[in-house]
């Protein structure tokens, strides 16, 4: 049921697999799925064929992992589970949708992002709709032009001074704390705003960028503020990691499984998937546990009703 080739996040590449959404309470010491559901690929939503032999009831069609996450977040909300800040990988918002969707439910979030999300420069926006000629209609939209435009959240980070870094610890290791490098300001982002009436709210744009690395290796984007000299500031990194070890906790007592695909059979490891989403915690997660009985649309019921202390 679902098995398709997609990207794994457990293998880091793409392979034959089965995808869930899950939805976790978590803090700095545990996490807790609440909600979980097997994402049905496209190739399956809309293979007849597919659907009859597997018995996919008729209600259940294509859905986005960022649709699915944003149910299970909105039921949680509905049956009682105290909100707050909701954290996710890059996996989530390609276009923005999501983190849209959020602000819609009132939450704050600290969202992974891609480096080539376009973003404008602290203190920069994009320039008002033209001024109406008198003929025609007049414009409404925001635009840029050669000489000003946004850049890359990677280029940005390139052109940040040594001073803009700051070093801290955000989790415990084996021996010591572990620490990276981080950067926070604030910014508008870009994304697609030349169809819209007004800018983008500015939001705090989050970079790690370990010592020693080439380059950054995460991005985030946030309607918290983020506290440098804080613990508070390196949730995002230190949760991920908390909710990624305890799934892989889980993984060591699931066997390995045997899942008829289309065309063949493939050895599949029941493993975590690693998309996921906090309220401080929940979090939404992309690869779970799973067995090929699972049915999609069926989510574990959100019965927990506070969050972790």
């Amino acid at each position: 049921m679902g098995v398709a080739r997609q990207y794994c996040g457990q293998l880091g590449k793409q392979d034959n697999c089965q995808i869930a959404v899950s939805l976790s309470i978590a803090n700095d010491a545990a996490s807790l799925p609440i909600a979980y559901a097997l994402y049905l690929p496209h190739s399956w939503a809309e293979d007849p064929e597919q659907r009859k032999k597997a018995k996919i009831p008729a209600a259940i069609t294509f859905r986005t992992k960022p649709q699915i996450a944003l149910e299970q977040i909105r039921t949680a909300k509905a049956e009682g589970v105290a909100p707050g800040v909701v954290l996710a990988d890059a996996g989530y918002d390609a276009d923005g949708g999501f983190r849209a969707g959020l602000s819609e439910l009132g939450l704050t979030y600290v969202v992974g992002v891609q480096p080539t999300l376009s973003v404008w420069r602290p203190g920069e926006s994009p320039l008002p709709p033209k001024p109406w000629s008198g003929r025609g209609r007049p414009s409404s939209r925001v635009g840029r032009t050669d000489n000003h435009k946004p850049v890359s959240a990677k280029a940005l980070a390139e052109e940040f001074d040594a001073e803009t870094w700051r070093t801290t610890d955000w989790r415990e290791g084996t021996n010591t704390e572990l620490n990276s490098r981080f950067a926070a300001m604030r910014l508008r982002p870009a994304s697609r705003d030349y169809n819209r009436p007004e800018a983008h709210a500015e939001e705090w744009l989050l970079i790690e960028w370990p010592e020693g690395e080439v380059e950054p290796s995460k991005y985030w984007l946030s309607t918290c503020r983020p506290t440098l000299r804080s613990p508070s500031w390196s949730t995002p990194p230190s949760l991920r990691w908390c909710i990624e070890r305890d799934y892989q906790e889980t993984s060591r007592n699931w066997d390995w499984v045997t899942t008829k695909a289309e065309g063949g059979g493939a050895s599949l490891p029941r493993q975590p998937l690693y998309r996921r989403l906090w309220l401080p915690g929940l979090s939404a997660g992309d690869d779970s546990p799973l067995n090929s009985n699972s049915r999609p649309g069926h989510a574990t019921p959100c019965r927990h009703r506070y969050p972790l202390r």
